[in-house]
């Protein structure tokens, strides 16, 4: 077996614990039990991806036995930093790697970074489910969220929010090991940076509750993460410009301003069970796990089957 941080175990049972992913190991169930080897794959990156990755690796037990998947998040950038060390498998991204990242990896481990595009999503912009607001701009964003913006009350906006002594707008963002802070910042800021004192939040799911508890607050986050505590506003990439939901059909067209992929990313091209678990992550019955978790998959007719 290659070095490529694929750990064979003699035994190995995924569980759940606190949303996290974690594999159990025994000594006694291994070959010399009568039992097959077992097999672990080490999953690190995305918040955006990681209850889709959660729960590919519980379905993925059931497909291969002898094959445990071990997954965690902590954003895009520390999935992509730990593939740079070689010390996981797959890293998972909600944005592209950095040529400068690409780099490292090959300088560190001899291999170039391997690229899968396994689904799409829809970054959604959240507000609370008694904002009167429900559309919005890509300009208007960046005026909320960008350190020159001059939006910092919903009543700059035009917009009055019921029961609310204080209408200054609570910005809502994530950490920026985040692809999902990165994208926002390239697509809706051009690079500027974050006006301070927004609440960056270590999570998706983080960012979608603080909203849903906030009257005056707006956020962003993946479109798999909205709650009844919330809303999502359509966005047209201009003021007076259509605005477009963040839908499946919306995404897949591009015609959604914020529509973007979702990737793994491996060292050079996987082999063994890696190779194996991203052609089942590819396949219907991955692509229909993907769906049901509110991403958009490649196929979304085949995915329903």
């Amino acid at each position: 077996m290659t070095r490529n941080r694929i750990v064979t175990t003699l035994a190995l049972s995924g569980a759940f614990l606190g949303g996290t992913l974690l594999a159990l190991f025994s000594p006694g169930c291994g070959k010399s039990g009568g039992g097959p080897a077992m097999t672990t794959i080490q999953v690190r990156g995305s918040d955006t991806m990681v209850n889709v990755a959660q729960a590919w690796a519980e379905a993925y037990k059931v497909a291969a036995p002898n094959v445990g998947v071990e997954v965690s998040g902590g954003g895009s950038g520390v999935g992509i930093a730990a593939l740079e060390k070689g010390t996981v498998d797959i890293a998972n991204a909600s944005r592209n790697i950095k040529p400068e990242e690409a780099e490292r990896a090959k300088k560190n481990t001899g291999k170039e970074p391997k690229e899968f595009i396994v689904g799409f999503d829809g970054l959604a912009i959240y507000v609370h489910k008694d904002n009167p607001m429900t559309e919005i701009s890509l300009p208007q964003l960046a005026e909320i969220f960008a350190e020159d913006g001059k939006l910092t009350k919903w009543s700059d906006a035009g917009v009055t929010i019921p029961g609310a002594s204080d209408d200054t707008i609570i910005r809502v963002s994530r950490q920026s090991s985040s692809g999902t802070y990165e994208f926002f910042r390239e697509h809706v800021l051009g690079k500027r940076d974050f006006k301070l004192g927004s609440r960056d939040m270590n999570g998706s799911k983080e960012v979608v509750e603080l909203v849903g508890s906030s009257k005056t607050a707006i956020g962003y986050s993946g479109m798999a993460y909205a709650t009844p505590a919330v809303k999502i506003l359509k966005l047209s990439a201009k003021p007076g410009e259509p605005a477009y939901e963040a839908t499946v059909a919306n995404t897949i067209s591009k015609v959604y301003p914020l529509a973007r992929s979702l990737q793994l990313y491996t060292l050079g091209e996987p082999q063994g069970e890696v190779k194996k678990y991203i052609d089942w992550i590819l396949s219907p019955a991955g692509q229909k796990i993907l769906a049901e978790n509110g991403d958009v998959p490649l196929n979304p007719a085949g995915a329903t089957k």
